[in-house]
Formats: structure tokens, sequence, C-alpha cells
């Protein structure tokens, strides 16, 4: 879906347990992929896209995964891809229209009457005033 030539992967030294293993090996894979500069996408696909992942994007438009999940550069290369679809298949997905429905008068006037139940209940807990 998307092509290659457009993502950016580079790779760096992931931290934690490891042992020697994380030390030498620059297995941290980090994906970009310039979103507002891609023809990958219609533009209405794209808008839709960059509305929903505007959070997860830096000021120049790049959407960025990181994965250091294995110890194998080759394999958390694979995962970020997979992420980055993931991402974007579920930003330009179609949301359901809500139904609008309406509350029927049996289930308020249950409500309202557990509320005066409630209400004369904690009514009764209480001390006496002078008045009663």
């Amino acid at each position: 879906m998307i092509p290659a030539a457009e993502l950016e992967i580079t790779a760096s030294r992931a931290g934690g347990p490891g042992g020697q293993h994380v030390n030498k090996t620059s297995s941290r894979v980090t994906l970009r992929w310039n979103l507002e500069q891609s023809t990958a996408l219609p533009p209405w696909l794209r808008a839709r896209a960059m509305r929903r992942l505007r959070r997860r994007m830096t000021r120049d438009g790049a959407l960025v995964v990181h994965v250091d999940d294995e110890r194998s550069q080759h394999r958390n290369r694979d995962k970020a891809r997979e992420r980055l679809a993931e991402l974007l298949r579920e930003a330009i997905r179609p949301r359901k229209k809500r139904i609008a429905t309406v509350v029927p008068r049996a289930v308020k006037e249950r409500r309202l009457k557990d509320k005066r139940r409630r209400s004369d209940r904690k009514r009764q807990r209480r001390k006496p005033t002078a008045d009663d």
C-alpha cells in the first residue's frame, strides 16, 4: 500500500536488557513516513488519515514508528511496517454512523422512582430536628 521509496528506515541501539548483545547491535528500528507529502493515498483519504493521526505526527507531517521488540533488526523492520500499516488502516476506516435512540418512558419513570426511594431512605436515617 505504501511505496517503499516513501519510507525512511533507520536503525539505532536499543536500550533495556540483553547484555552485551544490546551494546553491540543496532536492532531498534525507526520508520518515518511523510503522510503530508505522500502520493500513496488519494487526497480525501490522506486528509482523513492526517486528521485522525495528528497527535502521532511530527511538525513536518511525518508519522514515526519505533520498534525494539525483537533482537533482530530485520524482524523489527517487518514489525514497524506492520504497525504503520495497521495505524493507517485504522485511520482511514470509515466510522459507523451513530443511530439516535429515545429512552423509553418506563425507564425514565423507574429511574425517578428509584431516586425518590433512595432519597426517602437517606432522609429517614437523619437525626430528627426540632421541627419534626
